[in-house]
C-alpha cells in the first residue's frame, strides 16, 4: 500500500448508526427514508439511500457488513436515545451457549451456502462511478469465540480445555474463511475492513499468547486473501493492542488499523509509532464527538487532519464509530470539517 501524502485526508468510517443517517438522509438530502425491509424492493430502497448518504458526504468508499447467525446468547435492553426503536445487546459474559464438548458438537452452526449475500451484491452492482466497496464479516474469529464461549467460559477454557477452545475457534474461523472467499468474488472492491474487538483500557482481554494461538492465524489468513485480490486488509480493534500490535503488523500483515481512544493512546501518537508502516484510520476520540459542541468537534477534526494529514496514509473519522448517541451535528460537522472546500457533493 503505497504512502499518500496529503494535507486533506479522505474520510473513512467504520459504521454509522441508522438513527444518525436518518434525519440526514432526510433533511439535507432531501430523500424519503426506506427502512430496511423483508422484501427485496425496501431492502433495495434501503441500499440505494445507503450508498446515496456516503456518496454525498464525501466519501469515497461505501463500507458494508453484516454476518452469519450464530445463535450467540445476548442481553438485551432498549436503546435510551430520543427517537431510536433499536434494542441493544450485549455477550452474556458469564453464561455461554457453549460449554462442553457436548454443547459444540449440539450447536446449530450457521451454514455459508444458506446465507443472502443480496445486500453485498446490490451495492456492489450499484455503486456510482469513482467510488469502491469496503466489506466485512460482521464481527470476528475473538468476537464470536468470547461470545458463543461467554468471556468467563472462555477464560475458565483456556485453562480446563484448550481444546474446546480451539475446536470453537477453528470452527468460527473456518466459517468466516468461506465467507470471505464469496466477499472477494464481488465486482468494485475497494478493501476488507474487518472488525474483531481484542482489547480494553490496558491490556487485550486475553493475553497475547492466546490470541497468537487462536484467532491471529485467521485474521494473517484474511490479510493473505485479500492481498491475493491486490486489496488492502484493514482491522477495526479496541482497546489496548500494545502486546499485539507487532505482531498484527509483521506477522498478520494488516494494512492500517482502526479504532483509537485518547484514555489509552491518542491517534496522534499511534501514527508517530506505527505510520511508518501501515496506515492510520480515523482517530477523533467518541467523547470528543458524542459530548463535545458541533465547533469543537469541528475543531478537533480540524487539530487531527494538521497533525496526522501531513504525515501521509491517514484517513479522518471517528475513533470507533457514529453509534446513535452521537448528535448528527456533531457528526456533520466532524464530516463538513474533513470534506473541507471540497464541499459536499
Amino acid at each position: 500500500m503505497g504512502r499518500r501524502r496529503s494535507e486533506v485526508p479522505p474520510l473513512v468510517e467504520y459504521l454509522v448508526d441508522d438513527v444518525v443517517q436518518r434525519p440526514i438522509v432526510t433533511g439535507l438530502l432531501g430523500r424519503q427514508w426506506a427502512p430496511w425491509g423483508p422484501d427485496r424492493e425496501a431492502q433495495a430502497a434501503y441500499l440505494d439511500n445507503f450508498i446515496e448518504f456516503w456518496l454525498r458526504l464525501g466519501y469515497d468508499i461505501v463500507r458494508f457488513e453484516v454476518g452469519l447467525p450464530f445463535a450467540e446468547r445476548h442481553l438485551e435492553a432498549a436503546d435510551p436515545v430520543k427517537g431510536s426503536d433499536k434494542v441493544r445487546a450485549w455477550s452474556d459474559q458469564h453464561t455461554g451457549a457453549i460449554g462442553s464438548w457436548d454443547d459444540f458438537e449440539r450447536f446449530p452452526w450457521p451454514k455459508v451456502e444458506d446465507f443472502d449475500f443480496y445486500p453485498y451484491e446490490h451495492l456492489a452492482g450499484h455503486l456510482p462511478d469513482g467510488m469502491g466497496l469496503v466489506v466485512s464479516h460482521g464481527g470476528g474469529v475473538y468476537e464470536h469465540l468470547s461470545h458463543l464461549m461467554s468471556f468467563e467460559g472462555l477464560c475458565l477454557g483456556l485453562v480446563d480445555d484448550p481444546g474446546l477452545v480451539a475446536a470453537v475457534a477453528a470452527r468460527v474461523g473456518g466459517l468466516l474463511e468461506h465467507f470471505h472467499r464469496t466477499l472477494l468474488d464481488l465486482d468494485r472492491l475497494a478493501a476488507v475492513f474487518q472488525g474483531d474487538d481484542m482489547g480494553f483500557k490496558t491490556a487485550t482481554l486475553v493475553p497475547p499468547d492466546a490470541l497468537r494461538r487462536y484467532t491471529l492465524p485467521w485474521h494473517t489468513r484474511f490479510a493473505a486473501m485479500a492481498h491475493a485480490k491486490g486489496l488492502p486488509y484493514f482491522l477495526h480493534s479496541c482497546g489496548n493492542l500494545a502486546g499485539i500490535m507487532e505482531d498484527l503488523v509483521a506477522d498478520v500483515g494488516i494494512d492500517g488499523k482502526h479504532s483509537f481512544e485518547d484514555v489509552i493512546m491518542p491517534v496522534g501518537a499511534f501514527q508517530q509509532r506505527w505510520g511508518g508502516r501501515i496506515a492510520v484510520l480515523g482517530g477523533l476520540d467518541i467523547n470528543v464527538l458524542s459530548g463535545a459542541s458541533p465547533d469543537e468537534v469541528r475543531r478537533a477534526t480540524g487539530r487531527l487532519m494538521d497533525e496526522c494529514g501531513p504525515r501521509g496514509r491517514y484517513a479522518v473519522g471517528s475513533g470507533n464509530s457514529v453509534p446513535s448517541y452521537v448528535p448528527p451535528a456533531n457528526y456533520l460537522a466532524m464530516v463538513e470539517e474533513a470534506v473541507g472546500r471540497r464541499g459536499l457533493r
